[in-house]
């Protein structure tokens, strides 16, 4: 029977013509698909679901089809993070499917795809990468390390150096306490008295002289 409903429509009609549109752009169908199957529940046809939407609600879902079309990037992405191969492995492609002699096929067979093969293609760089960076870390490193071997090597040399100095300096010091002690041992000290202090006497100028030590008399 040939769709030929021409009642006006209700709010409930456009609110399920809206619903349905969005839910098509989120699961990421065509406007089209979802007139059809608006226009199966209200027996109108596609064209006239399509005209009233663009006519009359399409500008009152502005917001909500641009979260819809959002929804549907990251839904496809989703799906295609769940697609993609682990462990570098693409996957095999039989005999069937691949191109012939002279022939280059551009169409995914549904098991492997130009997607598949670049993502492949870019994990294997980043890995070069990262590849590259670890062995330039290891090379520095390695080159510190052999400084700090060199610069541990000269200080233990020093300081073998400097103990030996100190030994010496040591030795050294105690000869000369040695010196000093046999060197005071063979000193003979006389009395207090031996040394007598000089004596003065004023003259008759008031001049103070020095009188003559008598001790050896």
């Amino acid at each position: 029977m040939a769709k030929v409903r021409q009642d006006a429509w209700s709010h409930e009609d456009d609110l399920l013509l809206a619903e349905t549109v969005l839910r098509h752009i989120r699961e990421g169908s065509t406007q089209l698909n979802a007139f059809e199957e608006v226009g199966d529940k209200l027996n109108r046809t596609s064209a006239a679901c399509g005209f009233r939407w663009n006519a009359e609600i399409r500008k009152n879902y502005v917001d909500a089809i641009e979260l819809a079309k959002r929804q549907r990037k990251e839904r496809k992405r989703a799906l295609e993070g769940k697609k993609r191969p682990t462990q570098y492995q693409l996957p095999s492609i039989s005999k069937s499917q691949q191109p012939t002699s002279g022939q280059t096929n551009y169409q995914d067979h549904g098991n492997i795809s130009f997607d598949s093969v670049i993502y492949f293609l870019k994990q294997v760089k980043e890995e070069y990468v990262a590849t590259s960076q670890n062995k330039l870390s290891y090379d520095l490193l390695k080159q510190e390390n052999n400084k700090l071997k060199a610069e541990i090597e000269r200080l233990t040399k020093q300081l073998n150096m400097t103990e030996k100095q100190l030994i010496t300096i040591q030795e050294d010091y105690q000869t000369f306490i040695q010196i000093m002690d046999r060197a005071r041992k063979m000193t003979v000290f006389d009395g207090e008295d031996t040394i007598k202090p000089p004596t003065f006497r004023m003259d008759k100028n008031g001049n103070l002289e020095q009188l003559a030590n008598n001790s050896g008399n």
